[in-house]
């Protein structure tokens, strides 16, 4: 009955996309708890939190529908997905961020590293299997591949242009940073076939 309901899956889809986020969320959260560097995007957003005093859960959703600007002269179509990336992920870390146990030793802070890692390529592979649209920062960068431009050197350079920009804003960068850029994606690509939800089998008609 489910299956006639909702033929492509839909609320599976959505229960993926939000748990998926969540992690995300709890990912960044780990790594600013951690204090040894964040994200590239992170990076930007925490020197944008410090010059403007906005909570960095609030910058990562202001910059997040900035970005959804962007998709227009691109001609990027957003997905329900790409709503909560620019929604979701900011709320949980606002939430969360300041309630994970903190401590200067560094043992533990490595632990938080390789947690967040590896939170955020699940999180990152439920929310891309679910398959209801690409992140705000993705997006972009998916159109620009659409033009013929290539997604590996396209994803390098945004990416260190925001990272150098976070940087000169007072963004913290260090072994948590170096952590995500080599290790998200041998992550990712294990993870992603095995939670990529395929398309939903067609139903034959009831008599």
């Amino acid at each position: 009955m489910l299956a006639r309901l909702f033929p492509d899956r839909s609320v599976q889809r959505l229960t993926r996309c939000i748990v998926g986020l969540a992690f995300f969320g709890l990912g960044i959260s780990m790594f600013v708890t951690a204090s040894l560097g964040l994200a590239p995007w992170d990076v930007f957003h925490q020197g944008v939190s410090r010059h403007t005093g906005l909570a960095l859960g609030w910058v990562i959703e202001i910059v997040g529908f900035l970005l959804l600007l962007l998709w227009i002269p691109l001609r990027q179509r957003p997905g329900v997905g790409t709503i909560l990336n620019a929604l979701e992920i900011g709320l949980v870390v606002n939430v969360i961020g300041d309630h994970l146990p903190a401590t200067d030793r560094l043992i533990p802070r490595l632990f938080y590293v390789v947690g967040a890692v590896v939170v955020i390529a699940l999180g990152s592979g439920l929310y891309i299997g679910a398959g209801l649209g690409t992140g705000p920062r993705d997006g972009i960068m998916v159109a620009l591949a659409a033009r013929g431009y290539s997604v590996r050197v396209t994803r390098t350079v945004l990416e260190l242009v925001v990272m150098a920009s976070g940087i000169a804003l007072g963004g913290h960068i260090g072994i948590g940073t170096v952590a995500f850029m080599f290790g998200i994606g041998p992550l990712i690509h294990v993870l992603i076939p095995r939670l990529e939800m395929a398309p939903a089998p067609t139903l034959a008609p009831v008599s």
